[in-house]
């Protein structure tokens, strides 16, 4: 590859588009950059107005820090504006889209795509997440905790913890019904904590009516769970959430009920496998699930304690999202007035072999939801590949495992958190490659519009896999490296309950990474908590860690590079996952800058300068750094 080639950029931010949330029939400015002293001829911006390929002429309008602007005007004349930028060079065109550049004419698929009147939930790019499992947390209000024997499940009684430091029963031992007593209030209580950590949104698990400690076996979608306080602490909460800058999701299935919801179960007793499923036949509710011969109906994944929803039935429609006082308009307004949803198995949902409704669910529930608040965030759990849904019509992101989680963590050594669970995949050890990793990050994200990108919900500890800093495969150091990667990406960022207090957990299970929070230990003073809490600061204070855009500068020989910028800030991450020191030629001069100003964290820097636009780094080796540079 030519050297100038890596200095080409554009994207969604208001860098590179004078109005990067047009209306329709608008004309922006789009702007593509360069080495200044890069040998194109003519950089053509390409549209498709129409079904019409349409060609416009850019025209450079400055140079600065090393490298030369071309802008084009671009009308937006229909909902979806895609384009394409042909870098034409004396023997050469260069096509250049998200994915990057071929010397062949590319497809639509990556395609640049601006959105005409998309309301974008504009907080998310600011946000760091901090999600709470809410009985694991912190206990507010002893005089709600569950007790030993209140209730059984299944012939199962609830089982109350003795002591908050005691380790999580296994499934077998507890079938998820052993609590703590961790609820609303205790989040209230620890808000300033929340605030002195740098978090700026919660998202809490399930919170309504169930039996597990999961809930996500819900019994009645109207009412906050009485062991977390109910529906008065859930107004409490977001009250001072919001009095303290913060934003507040809540984590929902409308995929499945619990066997035991008033839906389902008519007579309001505990199941009892023994007895068979029974529903009054008579009761309107029953169209809100699938049943078939000899009242024998369909559970989520063949659960039978889960009985999954039918949204052939206008009813159901009606009750989950399209009416004023359904379940997810009623959490939206006041007194509750919740910031967004995150959709439990939201892939799955309305999805049975011959019947898919997914695509046909997901804008009418979109729609429900932003009629009560257009900045509200909808938050999907998918854990695969789900560009379809990420058009600007459906999601606004989805739990980023594939993005961001399953591609750190592989790249680690862990298995992939998916391939792992199959016997046959997990027999084959593969370590993911620092080529490996920009390819798959830029595949997800060049496939959705850039305002799309910026909603991304990062992570890669959730309470639905084992916590990474648990695993002594894993080095502290690339550990760091994860935490700065998520930090890295365009979105927010999300901080796992505990994970800066570095609380306890094993390997393999749910019940592993639900430890409690480990309040009695000082960890304010840990690496982790300092690493956890500079990021988040340093997210609300610059934007080029924000709003600016993204670059990969650097991605061989398990080393990867990627650089964060807006205006005249620059911040690079590089971590390391080899065995050995390496020295790499970082192109500082691609995104504007000469040379590191600083580590944040103090760590030492050993480099060389041997030209205008790059610096040799030596990388240490299982080591990471982040680094502010100076500008050229």
């Amino acid at each position: 590859m030519e050297k100038w080639l890596e200095s080409v950029h554009s994207d969604g931010t208001a860098e590179f588009v004078s109005n990067p949330s047009p209306a329709l029939f608008e004309t922006v400015k789009v702007r593509i950059r360069m080495y200044a002293d890069a040998p194109v001829e003519h950089v053509l911006l390409r549209s498709n107005p129409n079904g019409e390929e349409h060609f416009a002429d850019m025209q450079i309008v400055k140079t600065e820090h090393g490298l030369k602007y071309y802008e084009a005007p671009l009308r937006i004349s229909e909902n979806r504006m895609q384009y394409q930028f042909y870098l034409v060079c004396k023997n050469v065109v260069y096509f250049y889209t998200q994915h990057g550049i071929t010397t062949y004419v590319p497809d639509f698929t990556y395609d640049f795509v601006l959105l005409a009147d998309y309301v974008q939930p504009a907080w998310v790019k600011d946000a760091v997440f901090y999600q709470i499992f809410p009985d694991r947390f912190c206990n507010g209000d002893e005089c709600n905790d569950v007790r030993s024997g209140e209730y059984a499940r299944d012939g199962h009684p609830a089982i109350k913890m003795e002591n908050w430091e005691d380790t999580p029963l296994t499934y077998e031992e507890g079938l998820c019904l052993d609590f703590y007593g961790g609820d609303l209030q205790g989040v209230k209580e620890k808000i300033p904590y929340l605030k002195e950590l740098g978090v700026t949104a919660v998202y809490l698990n399930p919170i309504f009516t169930a039996p597990s400690v999961h809930k996500y076996d819900c019994l009645d979608y109207f009412h906050v769970d009485p062991h977390f306080g109910g529906d008065e602490a859930l107004a409490d909460l977001s009250a001072a959430l919001h009095e303290n800058g913060m934003k507040l999701i809540l984590d929902i299935s409308i995929n499945h009920t619990g066997i035991d919801h008033k839906w389902f179960n008519k007579d309001g007793i505990w199941f009892d496998k023994s007895e068979g499923a029974y529903n009054n036949p008579e009761s309107p509710e029953r169209a809100y699930y699938f049943f078939g011969e000899n009242n024998s109906y369909l559970g989520w994944l063949g659960v039978e304690t889960l009985p999954t929803l039918n949204y052939t039935s206008d009813a159901l429609r009606e009750v989950i999202y399209r009416a004023e006082d359904s379940v997810i308009k009623k959490w939206l307004k006041p007194p509750y007035s919740i910031d967004g949803w995150r959709f439990d198995v939201a892939n799955i949902m309305g999805r049975k072999d011959e019947l898919q409704l997914s695509h046909e669910l997901w804008p009418e529930i979109r729609k429900s939801i932003k009629e009560v608040n257009p900045q509200a965030y909808i938050l999907a759990e998918e854990w695969g590949d789900c560009g379809a849904y990420l058009q600007g019509s459906e999601w606004d992101s989805p739990m980023n495992y594939y993005g961001c989680g399953r591609i750190i963590r592989q790249f680690l050594g862990e298995p992939d958190l998916f391939m792992g669970r199959n016997p046959i995949l997990r027999q084959v050890p593969y370590k993911m490659t620092a080529e490996d990793v920009k390819a798959r990050v830029m595949e997800h994200l060049a496939k959705m519009p850039y305002a799309l990108q910026e909603n991304q919900f990062n992570l890669f500890d959730s309470h639905d896999v084992s916590r990474l800093h648990n695993d002594p495969a894993v080095h502290p150091e690339e550990y760091r490296g994860a935490v700065l990667f998520q930090f890295m990406l365009p979105g927010a960022a999300s901080i796992y309950y505990g994970d800066e207090a570095g609380v306890d957990g094993v390997l393999g299970t749910n019940e592993g990474c639900r430890y409690p929070m480990p309040w009695s230990k000082d960890f304010k003073e840990s690496e982790s908590y300092r690493l956890n809490q500079t990021m988040a600061r340093m997210k609300a204070e610059h934007q080029a860690l924000s709003r600016g855009g993204m670059k990969f500068l650097y991605a061989e020989n398990n080393v990867v590079a990627i650089a964060r910028f807006w205006a005249d800030e620059v911040y690079v991450m590089v971590m390391s996952t080899a065995d050995q020191d390496q020295t790499i030629r970082l192109p500082l001069g691609a995104v504007g800058a000469s040379e590191p100003a600083r580590e944040i964290f103090g760590r030492d820097l050993e480099y060389k300068k041997p030209d205008d636009t790059s610096i040799e780094l030596t990388v240490k080796a299982h080591q990471a750094y982040f680094m502010e540079c100076r500008m050229k």
